[in-house]
């Protein structure tokens, strides 16, 4: 089977399925996108993993959630996945013309420096931020927003500065921390929460300035504690002890033993 009858079988059965299924039928934009998200973020998790198996796995199941928001367009006369291919055709030509033109860029640096120009001129930009989604995750936001005024010139000028700022903001926040910790589940100090939030937002400058995506590294990071707790687990059940109801040095040192195992 080639591409395109691949492709095209897609098409077909995600029409029948609209048209067929009762689950289908009710669906609308709003319903469908949290799906898409949670897609978006599987085909993230598999090629993060490196499992190629579940990242051709995940990756059908995005573009299957592609076909069926482009049929939703379609069924109200507003394009189809047609439209949005020849879409993405054009666009991507005008906005590599080191590529297709005359445009001359050696470094992935020069590269996107040439994209966000044009895509101010393709969007007519009344501001640096113009469009940003703030529905975006709040570390992806940061990152797109920090791009944005990198775009205007606006940028520590290199790692060390994004380190050094990041050193201040945790030294202003220690600042403002109170004697005493919070009793939980309580309101937080607003300025306490205002630099930790300044704490973050200098987190994600950092590791954009690194080439690392802070969304993919924070789970991923979430994922070994993860890994490692459970590990802890079977450590001390081999050990005829219930790590959960360990005091915390004892807990601490099977993790620790985990943590060796692992790396």
């Amino acid at each position: 089977m080639s591409l395109a009858d691949a492709l095209v079988e897609l098409q077909v059965l995600t029409e029948r399925l609209r048209h067929e299924c009762p689950w289908d039928r009710e669906q609308t934009v709003r319903t469908i996108v949290p799906h898409t998200i949670d897609e978006a973020y599987e085909v993230a998790d598999a090629a993060f993993e490196g499992d190629d198996a579940k990242l051709l796995d995940e990756l059908g199941d995005l573009l299957f959630q592609t076909y069926f928001l482009a049929l939703l367009l379609q069924e109200r006369g507003a394009g189809d996945l047609e439209a949005a291919a020849r879409s993405a055709h054009t666009k991507l030509v005008a906005r590599h013309p080191h590529v297709f033109g005359d445009v001359e860029a050696r470094t992935a640096a020069r590269v996107r420096e040439n994209w966000e120009r044009i895509k101010r001129q393709e969007e007519g930009r009344s501001g640096v931020f113009h469009d940003v989604p703030e529905s975006l995750p709040a570390l992806l936001y940061a990152r797109k927003v920090q791009r944005r005024a990198t775009a205007v010139g606006f940028e520590y000028p290199d790692v060390a500065a994004a380190l050094s700022d990041l050193d201040g903001e945790l030294r202003e926040l220690r600042a403002e921390l109170p004697d005493a910790d919070p009793p939980a589940e309580t309101e937080p100090e607003p300025r306490v929460a205002a630099e930790l939030g300044d704490l973050l937002f200098a987190c994600v400058n950092v590791a954009r300035r690194l080439n690392a995506d802070p969304e993919l590294e924070l789970r991923a990071a979430t994922r070994r504690f993860r890994v490692r707790v459970e590990a802890a687990e079977v450590l001390a059940a081999a050990d005829g002890k219930d790590w959960t109801a360990l005091p915390l040095v004892e807990q601490d040192a099977y993790f620790d033993t985990a943590k060796e195992e692992q790396e």
